[in-house]
């Protein structure tokens, strides 16, 4: 990663004396490194200029790289200077005309303080600049105090309705930093908290992805959405299994155990934190009684369709939605150390090898989550036995078969299921499909002079009536 001191003796070489400042998260992180004496990554390398005209700071800025205007509306220039792109800006103020980050009279230039453009951020921690490369702070709205004291706090009452957004990105950084949201700060939340609908998808996937990512106990930033009326908005599908009852296995209703599970997932796993939060989501759905308790029947099944269709609305990508649902899906496992060693195989087709590490920390998240003591450990007998299965290496789909489609396509043609010349159909990967199972049983059984006849078998049984 660039050294970011390289790029402030770049930038500061060809600028004027005192012009040069970096702002944003990456001030504030380095605030916060040397308050809680941790060393945080340096991101979001942005810079404001000062006293200088827009065409002067491209003009200088290609003295050392390359410069493009990228936002003439707010005087943005990406600049790339070796391998790496910044933004730097002139300073700018912002007077909002509308509802929702959408109509601004924003006006920039050298005349513009530098306050006026540090003002006009989201929360006081993050209205902070260093001037570069002196190293001074500037902190005219007590950044360094609120940080200090872990809090979140608006400098404007109004700025959740100029930008909505900010509304979650105040869940975002409390939960990524255990900061408290200030009451101030909740009670403005509270009243804008309809507005969030406004917000897009994408940045709404954007500030959930940070701090489920990120944070140790994510479930703060979901709390603070609840409690500030954006979650039955945002996540409606969350939000439902709020004060729905389990049964005997379960210390919480549905929504505090889908956050308790979540909790006892680490940090960095994007995938995984939302199978986590996801995977019980039908519960509410599929909720019946009787005398023996409460059930969920199916609410696996669903949830992966509840999940996808969630994950979906929110732009996550394509993979992504495909990995969690699968991860909903299965969930529900019998995990049996006692189980033949073909079942095992079965099991491991069924989930897929790479997906079962992320399938196993489910499962143990997913105890922990019950709020109840842990029985006994037959999820790690399994988990041993099945990687142990794996080890073997056994033939787990159709490309580790010994035959192959061509193999299959002879067979239906001598069976007279497909003409001759024919380059196959859907019998092919029905026929394939036999042949896998049969090895499953058996991988000894997985060689051509044992596979072959028994290819012919089946395509003739398709002749008889089969598939």
């Amino acid at each position: 990663m660039v050294d970011p001191s390289d790029l402030d003796a770049a930038l500061a070489s060809v600028l004027p004396p005192g012009s040069l400042h970096a702002v944003g998260g990456r001030v504030r992180d380095e605030v916060r490194a040397e308050i809680d004496g941790v060393a945080y990554p340096a991101k979001d390398l942005d810079y404001v200029v000062v006293g200088i005209e827009l065409d002067d700071l491209v003009a200088r800025l290609r003295g050392i790289g390359r410069a493009d205007v990228v936002g003439a509306s707010f005087a943005v220039v990406k600049a790339t200077i070796g391998e790496t792109t910044v933004d730097v800006a002139l300073p700018r103020r912002e007077r909002s005309t509308g509802v929702g980050h959408r109509d601004f009279v924003v006006e920039w230039g050298a005349d513009v303080p530098l306050v006026d453009d540090l003002a006009r951020r989201d929360f006081r921690m993050n209205m902070l600049a260093r001037a570069l490369p002196g190293g001074t702070l500037v902190d005219p709205y007590g950044g360094v105090a609120d940080i200090r004291a872990r809090r979140v706090d608006l400098l404007r009452a109004e700025a959740f309705v100029e930008d909505p957004l900010r509304m979650l990105r105040a869940c975002q950084f409390a939960a990524r930093f255990a900061f408290t949201v200030t009451e101030a700060t909740f009670a403005q939340m509270r009243a804008a908290a309809p507005l969030v609908a406004s917000v897009s998808a994408e940045r709404v996937r954007d500030e959930l992805a940070k701090f489920l990512e990120a944070a140790v106990v994510p479930s703060h930033g979901f709390e603070l959405m609840r409690e500030g009326g954006l979650l039955a908005i945002v996540l409606p599908e969350v939000a439902a299994g709020l004060d729905v009852p389990q049964n005997q296995y379960h210390a919480y209703d549905v929504y505090r155990h889908n956050l308790a599970t979540l909790d006892a997932t680490a940090p960095g796993d994007l995938v995984l934190r939302l199978s986590a939060l996801l995977h019980d989501v039908a519960k509410p759905q599929t909720r019946t009684v009787d005398a023996a308790g409460a059930h969920f029947y199916g609410h696996e099944n669903l949830g992966a369709d509840v999940t996808s269709t969630l994950l979906e609305r929110l732009r996550f990508p394509s993979e992504v939605v495909r990995d969690v649902a699968a991860l909903v899906k299965h969930h529900m496992y019998v995990a049996d150390p006692a189980l033949e060693a073909k079942a095992l195989r079965r099991f491991v087709r069924r989930v897929g090898v790479d997906a079962l590490e992320r399938q196993f920390a489910l499962r143990a998240a997913d105890i922990v989550g019950s709020g109840l003591p842990k029985r006994d450990d037959a999820n790690e007998r399994f988990e041993a036995r099945v990687f142990a299965i794996v080890a073997e290496r056994p033939p787990l789909g159709v490309r580790d078969l010994a035959i192959g489609g061509a193999d299959a396509i002879v067979a239906l043609v001598t069976a007279g299921r497909l003409p001759s010349g024919s380059r196959g159909g859907p019998e092919v990967g029905q026929a394939l499909s036999a042949a896998l199972e049969w090895v499953t049983d058996e991988p000894g059984r997985n060689d051509r002079e044992q596979l072959l006849p028994f290819l012919g078998d089946v395509v003739r049984g398709f002749s008889r009536g089969g598939p």
